[in-house]
Order: C-alpha cells, then sequence, then structure tokens
C-alpha cells in the first residue's frame, strides 16, 4: 500500500492475547500519506527466529514444500540466482533494524523452521479468530518464535475474503508472534491471490501464471510475506507502523498491490516471466521454486522498494 493500491488492504486488530494484529485485505484504492511510517521504540524480532506450523486441513505435500521452501529461503537458501528471497529478507533488516543502532544485540534475523503440525479439521470447517488463537497456542510452538496457522481451501475463517487475507498478532508475556494465512483458491482468489486471479474489483486485468502452478498457495505466500514483514517489524504494536495503532499499515501492507517497478491499480508492476511455463515472479527460491513478494516501504523515502 504505498503509492499505489490495488488489492486487500484494511488492518484488523485480533482478539487474540494481548497484542494486535494486521491483515492483508481488499479495500478501496488508497494513497498513503507520506513520511508517516516510522518507528515508536518498541521491540522487533531480531537474532534467531524459531517457525513452527500448523497446517489445518487437508494440504499436499507438493503444497506444504511450496511454503515451505518460501520461509526456508528468507535467510537459508542465499546460493539462490538474484533476486533472491534473501534479498528481500535482507532489505527488511537494511530499512528497519540497522535504523535502531542504538538498541543492543543481532541487528540481523535468522528463520529456523522448527517443527510442523498436521490437524485434520479437529475444530471443524468453519473458525472464528478465537479458535485460529487457539490452534496457533497448540502446534508446537517454540517461545520467543513466530507460529505459523495455514487454514485449507476448504476451511471458512471469520473475517476471511470479507475482511482479511492474513493476519498477524502476538502475546508479549511469551514474546511469541502468531501468524495465520487463509488458501483462498476456492472462496476468493480473485481478492486474496491477486495478481494469480482476476480481481473482484477494481481494473479487470487479466491474471498472470502462478510459479508454482498453484494459485491458491502462491495467493498464501504473498499474504504470507507481507504478514512475516510485520510480525519481525511490528510484533507488538511499538515497532514500525503508520497511522494509528489499531490500524497500522506496515513494511508490506503499506505497499500492498505493488510487485515490481511501474505498478499502478490493476498491473503489478514489471516482473520476471519463465519462458517456458509463463509464470510471473519476482524472486528466486530454495530448489529452484520462484515466488511473488510484495514490495516494501522505506521509511526514509516514502517510496515502496521492489526487487525488480
Amino acid at each position: 500500500m504505498a503509492s499505489f493500491l490495488v488489492v486487500l488492504v484494511i488492518i484488523l486488530v485480533s482478539l487474540a492475547h494481548s497484542s494486535m494484529g494486521s491483515s492483508r485485505k481488499l479495500a478501496s484504492l488508497v494513497q498513503p500519506q507520506p513520511n508517516l511510517l516510522k518507528y515508536h521504540n518498541g521491540a522487533v524480532l531480531l537474532g534467531d527466529i524459531p517457525i513452527s506450523i500448523l497446517w489445518y486441513g487437508h494440504f499436499t505435500q507438493t503444497q506444504k514444500s511450496i511454503v515451505s521452501d518460501f520461509l526456508l529461503s528468507l535467510t537459508s537458501a542465499r546460493n539462490a540466482p538474484n533476486p533472491s528471497l534473501s534479498q528481500w529478507w535482507n532489505t527488511i533488516e537494511h530499512l528497519y533494524f540497522t535504523k535502531i543502532s542504538s538498541k543492543p544485540g543481532p541487528k540481523k534475523s535468522r528463520i529456523l523452521l522448527a517443527n510442523q503440525v498436521s490437524d485434520g479439521y479437529s475444530m471443524g470447517k468453519s473458525l472464528s479468530m478465537a479458535q485460529i488463537s487457539n490452534l496457533a497456542t497448540k502446534g508446537r510452538r517454540v517461545r520467543g518464535g513466530i507460529a505459523l496457522v495455514f487454514t485449507a481451501d476448504d476451511v471458512a475463517v471469520e473475517g476471511f475474503c470479507m475482511s482479511r487475507c492474513g493476519s498477524h498478532w502476538s502475546d508479549r508475556k511469551t514474546g511469541s508472534a502468531y501468524i495465520w494465512v487463509g488458501n483462498s483458491a476456492s472462496q476468493c482468489p480473485g481478492q486474496c491471490a491477486w495478481p494469480f486471479h482476476q480481481p473482484m474489483y477494481g481494473p479487470q486485468t487479466p491474471p498472470l501464471v502462478a510459479p508454482n502452478g498453484d494459485v491458491g498457495v502462491d495467493g498464501m505466500v504473498i499474504n504470507l510475506a507481507s504478514m512475516m514483514a510485520g510480525a519481525v517489524t511490528n510484533p507488538f504494536g511499538d515497532g514500525y507502523y503508520q497511522g494509528p495503532r489499531e490500524a497500522p499499515l506496515e513494511a508490506a501492507t503499506a505497499c500492498t498491490g505493488v510487485y515490481g517497478k511501474g505498478a499502478y491499480p490493476g498491473y503489478p508492476g514489471n516482473l520476471m516471466v519463465d519462458p517456458t511455463t509463463g509464470a510471473s515472479y519476482n524472486a528466486n527460491g530454495a530448489h529452484g521454486r520462484r515466488y511473488l513478494v510484495p514490495a516494501l516501504f522505506n521509511p526514509a523515502t516514502s517510496t515502496c522498494s521492489t526487487l525488480v
């Protein structure tokens, strides 16, 4: 949501625990006010960040590997061709973490995939955000890390498609952050999987080919990337954000709809295209995978920083 926005952008407060949460959502075209995304002197997540995953509902092994490879590529697959996901993550570190030089400790973060758990619809196929929060705390989370909950495409979640595509929140007592992202393939791909599906609202441009051949999961990666950026730079509601604390714009949600240079409403920007598959992407990852990740807001220039 920086310069131009096309999809999903309203930030909602999560009801879970005692901290705030942010969501990626569809809204009208909005242009953020300049020079307002700033550091509010709170904590950010640095050093080793263990990631635990709870897969709720049915996910194929291929779908799981697309997401797992994305997470591992953020800091581990540094030998991936440029532009790479590790470059994208390093951009977060450069734009946000190096600016807090007065804080002791490391100014970098390392993503560690700690464990994964599968849950076969133990709470049914219609979940409230309170239930999502309960699932997050039961997913063998590691203190001080990030617990992820992914819901399958046949699981309805409170506010999903109507007000959010994913959310992040936290628990200051444990120092842990939580992220939920839903698979929108059968519910609202035009809202939560754009630009890999024709948008439900706005300019009706042809969809792009998903880089991993799965519109729902490739859309999940976009939302996961946005929430990861927000979770590490504003985990407890007093880090980096723009606007009111109850409804903030963060590192990536301040650039929703922008993926490459030249982006404008209905157009994600100039991207790379695989000559064989025709898939569009802007970042290379582990095991030859390719992904589309959002631009990151540069607080110093009030512009969106893109990989391509």
